[in-house]
């Protein structure tokens, strides 16, 4: 060992010695060896010898790698003039291993150049065994190709500094090789011929400047290489009466001159991925057609065939044929039709139920009438009629597997009654195995399924559900219905997990529903609703106000995004408003439709907006202006004070009818009805009499009429006084209303008997006045006293309106002319023209007096020159005055 290494020393003195003698006008330090292939993961040794100098010893030396000092460890002194030092090669990046000296003398220092010695070291992989060795020859035209085509897997690591190149080498018969060189990992070699049947021996070699390495080696018949082109006019034939079969046949790409095939044969429906493969032992011959088993009827096929050597561990399969497709003939339909049904509610009580089908799912030919039968669920076991139903394809939806929706039959079902519907499909061939369905009255659904999950994965729906307390399922139906689209698939009683197998859209919205079936009777179903993939909403709700803004407060509100824009299920609504300086947000869930926007400024323009979000994105609604009110709202007080006084109007409505007479006989008096009083027949001389009311008066009130007393009732004394109070008494009962003038007159302007009232004029249209004169003499009858009395005159004055006929004397003139005869008139001052008798009323020619009212309400007149009678203790009649609700002592 030690021998080895002082052989390896001695060898690089004499390296450094052959440098010496031609660099030593150059360089005082030489180093060896130069420009090394170094392999990455070992270690190298370079040597550093002085020269021509005896300025420095190794002692002065260092060494540098990729500037980098390296550890004197690591050295290793040879002499008093070389130096040796080991280094590891760890990385790929080439680099310089430089020899320093580091002695700080002038000659040195002025000489640095000559002081530095290098080496530049290139690193590299040794070259590794290539593997997966493959070689082919193709078919060109009706013959094998010359060039046969290998490649390989490049083994290990190489770099730039190091490449490694390949060397295909084929060696056939007579030890002849054919070779070629590449970098790569693919290369040709060509013959004069392509050699069939003739053995070859092919391998690979990777070369480098650290090594060489060789792949297995493949020894072979060159038929084994061979790879023919696919069997050409591949046909397919359809035969009446064999729906099941389909007929192939093909032409040889190659004459078995060359290679003798064998076939392989592979058919599918058409648009299906699914391959059917026909056993190899049924093929794996020199064949040329083949009868395809076990097809389905009425269906479009796609075959393929393929060949190699007939030799199984032989050559390559070619690539597939072109497709040859045929549809297999008709047979009658073999599967039920898929029935299935619809609802729509019309009220409480009302059901209308639309039938639906899908086409068989062997159908076994193109469908054409659809056969309905309707059993009450009491007739069940009776056979109905049967409604044939043509199937129009511009009337059939298309949907997943490419069959049509059918519309059957829209019925009317009560809300208790239950029917069993049966559906037959017919084609060409004949009529299908019937499906049926009985859609029970709704009292007597049947339990839901449990635990309903629907979510997405990948490109499809994927459910899970609990089966409901009821075990008596025979199958389950899926449906899945959007906005424009419906469908449904059937699973077996035993499922709790399955995949929508239809055809799903992304960003729409499905209701996906599992109706449990019990023995042809539909249960209640659970629904969920899910999306494939949800994205972003197309745009954001609009927005609007719920009534007038406030004075700081004001509530928003919008509506739903529709589902076709929705594109997601909303996780939340982001409320945005701002006063032109200052944007805030208020976030609400998903269920709300409205929201109040508090802290509002006053007398401020406010722009508002909604983002709805779904977990993919967000979109904005578009913009609503509002200005909040100056003031702090009044309508709060405005419905406080109305209804307060609502509140106080019912009360006092209330209060009215409770005190209805009370208010009555306050603002609107009952006066007594003049035609009733006896006061018209009373006299100071005489008894009073009653006389019954005249028919005739239209007023409808009793008239009383004064008689003039006979003289057994009068006094013998004062004649003349006793004539002329008479006279004035009953000038005064015509002039006051009570009695006749109560039908005949009518209220005009009066004046009072005294001098000094002469001149007034009652302006009070609607006053009647009341008068009566108190005789000086007994009452009915009664003594006077023998101390001269004064006669009294009395009257009031009412504000109870006119009657018609006072208002319209005219017409009752006639008709009161007898009662008014009995007055005879007194005290004449005038005849023939307009005169005042004796109590100062005006009166026209030949007339009775007319209404002379009065105009203070209640006077007392003494009348000087009436003689002085007595009273009696019981008051007369006359000093009785007009009173609320009747007469009232004077």
């Amino acid at each position: 060992m030690v021998s080895a290494r002082l052989f390896q020393l001695f060898g690089l003195a004499c390296l450094a010695s052959l440098f010496l003698a031609r660099d030593e006008d150059n360089n005082y330090l030489v180093t060896a060896p130069q420009n090394p292939f170094l392999e990455i993961g070992t270690n190298f040794t370079a040597t550093c010898m002085i020269t021509n100098t005896a300025e420095v010893t190794v002692d002065d030396l260092y060494w540098n790698l990729s500037k980098t000092t390296v550890s004197k460890e690591h050295y290793i002194k040879i002499n008093r003039t070389t130096l040796n030092v080991t280094v590891p090669i760890i990385n790929e990046e080439p680099g310089w291993l430089h020899c320093l000296c580091n002695k700080k003398s002038p000659d040195v220092v002025l000489n640095k150049s000559k002081f530095m010695g290098g080496i530049w070291l290139r690193k590299g992989y040794r070259p590794e065994k290539p593997e997966n060795l493959s070689c082919i020859a193709v078919q060109e035209k009706t013959y094998i190709s010359p060039t046969i085509s290998c490649e390989w897997k490049a083994v290990g690591r190489q770099t730039n500094e190091i490449p490694t190149t390949y060397w295909l080498i084929v060696k056939g018969m007579n030890e002849n090789k054919y070779n070629t060189s590449t970098p790569n990992n693919r290369a040709q070699v060509s013959f004069d011929t392509y050699p069939n049947f003739m053995p070859l021996e092919i391998w690979v070699e990777a070369h480098n400047k650290l090594g060489t390495a060789e792949s297995e080696h493949l020894k072979n018949e060159a038929n084994f290489f061979v790879k023919t082109n696919p069997p050409s006019e591949v046909k397919a034939y359809s035969e009446k009466g064999f729906p099941l079969s389909l007929f192939i046949n093909w032409t040889h790409p190659i004459d078995t001159v060359y290679v003798k095939l064998m076939y392989q044969i592979r058919f599918c429906p058409l648009g299906s991925h699914n391959w059917t493969y026909v056993p190899l032992a049924d093929t794996d011959k020199y064949i040329q057609s083949y009868r395809l088993q076990k097809l389905i009827p009425d269906t479009v096929y796609t075959t393929q065939v393929r060949c190699k050597n007939h030799l199984k561990d032989y050559g390559y399969w070619s690539n597939w044929s072109t497709n040859a497709t045929e549809r297999t003939s008709e047979c009658r339909p073999s599967s039920k039709p898929d029935l299935w049904k619809t609802t729509i509610e019309n009220g409480i009580t009302e059901r209308y139920v639309q039938l639906i089908c899908k086409e068989p799912q062997l159908s076994n030919g193109r469908i054409s009438r659809f056969d309905v039968r309707i059993n009450n669920k009491k007739d069940e076991f009776k056979n109905g009629s049967w409604e044939s139903i043509p199937v129009n394809k511009s009337k059939s939806d298309s949907s997943s597997n490419q069959r049509g929706i059918m519309k059957l039959k829209k019925i009317f079902l009560p809300d208790k009654q239950s029917v069993k519907a049966c559906v037959t499909a017919s084609n060409s061939v004949g009529t299908s195995p019937e499906a049926c369905l009985v859609i029970s009255a709704k009292p007597h659904e049947h339990t839901p399924v449990k635990e309903l999950k629907v979510w997405p994965h990948g490109d499809r729906l994927h459910l899970e559900w609990n089966i409901p307390n009821n075990t008596a399922v025979s199958e389950y139906v899926i449906e899945w219905i959007s906005d424009i689209h419906m469908d449904w698939q059937r699973e077996n009683r035993t499922t709790r997990h399955t995949t929508i197998k239809g055809n799903l859209e992304r960003f729409v919205c499905y209701n996906v529903s599992v109706y449990p079936i019990y023995m042809r009777q539909i249960g209640k179903p659970a629904r969920k609703e899910a999306y494939l993939e949800q994205g972003a909403p197309l745009q954001g709700p609009s927005v609007e106000l719920n009534g007038y803004p406030g004075h700081d407060v004001a509530e928003v509100m919008w509506k739903e995004i529709p589902r076709k824009i929705r594109r997601g299920f909303i996780t939340e609504y982001k409320i945005f408003y701002t006063n032109g300086t200052k944007i805030q947000v208020v976030t609400v869930p998903a269920n709300t439709t409205s929201c109040f926007l508090k802290s509002l400024s006053a007398n401020t323009r406010y722009d508002v907006w909604i983002e709805a979000s779904t977990i993919r994105g967000s979109a904005k609604g578009s913009n609503h202006s509002f200005t909040t009110l100056k003031y702090e709202s009044i309508e709060g007080t405005v419905v406080g004070v109305s209804i307060g006084f609502l509140f106080l109007v019912l009360m006092v409505i209330l209060l009215c009818i409770y005190k209805k007479d009370v208010i009555e006989d306050n603002f609107w008096p009952r006066i007594p009805n003049p035609g009733e009083s006896t006061i018209g027949n009373w006299s100071p001389d005489c008894h009073l009499t009653t006389e019954i009311p005249k028919e005739h008066c239209l007023s409808g009130i009793s008239v009383l009429d004064v008689g003039v007393c006979d003289a057994k009732h009068g006094f013998d004394e004062d004649k003349a006084s006793l004539s002329l109070k008479k006279d004035k008494y009953l000038s005064e009962e015509h002039s006051s209303g009570i009695g006749g003038s109560s039908c005949m007159s009518s209220p005009r302007q009066s004046v009072s008997d005294s001098d000094e009232g002469a001149d007034m004029v009652d302006t009070t249209a609607s006053t009647v006045q009341y008068s009566s004169v108190v005789a000086s003499s007994g009452y009915k009858g009664q003594t006077p006293s023998s101390q001269p009395q004064h006669s009294i005159f009395s009257r009031s004055e009412s504000t109870q309106p006119l009657l018609d006929s006072e208002e319209n004397p005219d017409m009752l003139v006639q008709e009161g002319s007898q009662h008014f005869q009995r007055f005879p008139r007194r005290s004449r001052f005038t005849q023939g023209s307009e005169s005042k008798d004796a109590t100062g009323c005006t009166q026209l020619d030949d007339e009775q007096p007319d209404f002379c009212p009065f105009e203070e309400d209640t006077e007392q007149t003494t009348l000087p020159d009436s003689p002085s009678t007595d009273v009696s203790p019981a008051a007369p009649i006359s000093s009785y005055m007009p009173q609320r609700g009747g007469y009232r002592p004077q």
